[in-house]
């Protein structure tokens, strides 16, 4: 669950363990319906952001804490607590005080405890959060690790996208407390339904142009022409109304090319230049005074620079009309969020 601060994720993971009353709707898991269920009866458990560990018990203690309280056989928590211990790689610290901890290993003892009840689902609260860069994607592989052994369905919050991205099977992403849109990362990434999602995931240019309805080819749908300053008229299909005859279109800076291509969208004069060691960013004005942002790879660096004119070229699939905002902000429409 990917959104901003304050749109609803953490809301909707406490109500999901029973830390919140729902005013309305139903929480199940699978066919079964658990918000009815006291949060101790449901098969879920959390991971906080503040891992929330025993400071006067081991490592050992701690994972095996759940366990004691639901009165499992001696025999039986000191086999889990083990299996528990190899699999978050902590064996040789099961006698160690969380104090004696790096940050990352106390997240792995707080994993061990929460997985040790072997729940159906995890959920986790932006539980890296307080790591710094290189640990954090660290454990960013470490727990895609420990999902995949133990099969268990992670529920996991943030607002980092990049780790979304890189870590999520499916996505959703969150805007004033309803999914904007649910998919994998690469539909989340390519195909953004609205502003808001291709705005907060990335960085995107926005082309604001008229569009012309066409007809339906046999046994297809409608399409949209459109014609940006500077480039030739592009077909892409009608996937959104056009209330006022006008679309936003979105293209990711890296789908666009300064050399020849598919589809001369567009052309303008270059602005800026900064050069970025993995790619040359550079700001291409239209005629219209529209700001493109374009990165352009090493190979093509050569000829480039303040003043020069230069077309805009893309595949028309990196060419992605939007859902107008006054629908974006409404109740999500069927076609743009997954079930």
């Amino acid at each position: 669950m990917l959104g901003p601060s304050g749109c609803g994720k953490t809301t909707l993971l406490r109500s999901i363990a029973g830390l919140e009353t729902l005013d309305d709707g139903e929480i199940l898991l699978g066919s079964r319906r658990i918000d009815t269920l006291a949060p101790h009866d449901r098969p879920v458990n959390t991971v906080f952001q503040s891992y929330a560990l025993f400071p006067h018990l081991t490592v050992a203690e701690n994972i095996a804490f759940g366990l004691q309280m639901e009165r499992r056989p001696k025999t039986e928590i000191q086999t889990r607590v083990q299996e528990m211990l190899d699999l978050v790689q902590l064996s040789e610290m099961a006698n160690r005080k969380p104090e004696q901890l790096s940050g990352g290993q106390q997240q792995r003892v707080a994993l061990a405890r929460a997985l040790a009840k072997q729940p159906e689902v995890l959920l986790l609260d932006e539980p890296l959060a307080a790591l710094d860069l290189k640990l954090r994607r660290g454990m960013q592989s470490e727990l895609k690790r420990l999902q995949r052994t133990t099969g268990i369905t992670f529920v996991f919050v943030t607002h980092d996208q990049e780790e979304a991205l890189s870590m999520g099977d499916r996505i959703a992403v969150f805007n004033q407390g309803r999914p904007e849109q649910i998919g994998t990362p690469e539909e989340i990434y390519e195909k953004p339904v609205s502003r808001f999602v291709a705005d907060f995931i990335g960085e995107t240019n926005f082309l604001r142009t008229p569009a012309t309805r066409l007809p339906a080819e046999a046994e297809g749908e409608e399409r949209l022409r459109v014609e940006l300053p500077g480039g030739d008229p592009v077909v892409l299909p009608k996937t959104v109304p056009t209330p006022d005859g006008t679309v936003t279109v979105a293209v990711r800076p890296e789908r666009i090319s300064l050399t020849a291509g598919p589809e001369r969208f567009a052309s303008g004069t270059i602005s800026k230049l900064v050069y970025m060691g993995t790619d040359l960013r550079c700001t291409v004005v239209l005629e219209d005074g529209t700001e493109v942002s374009v990165r352009v790879p090493p190979p093509f660096h050569d000829g480039l620079h303040p003043e020069a004119e230069v077309s805009l070229f893309a595949e028309t699939a990196a060419l992605r009309p939007l859902v107008p905002e006054s629908t974006s902000a409404s109740a999500p429409a069927p076609d743009r969020v997954a079930p």
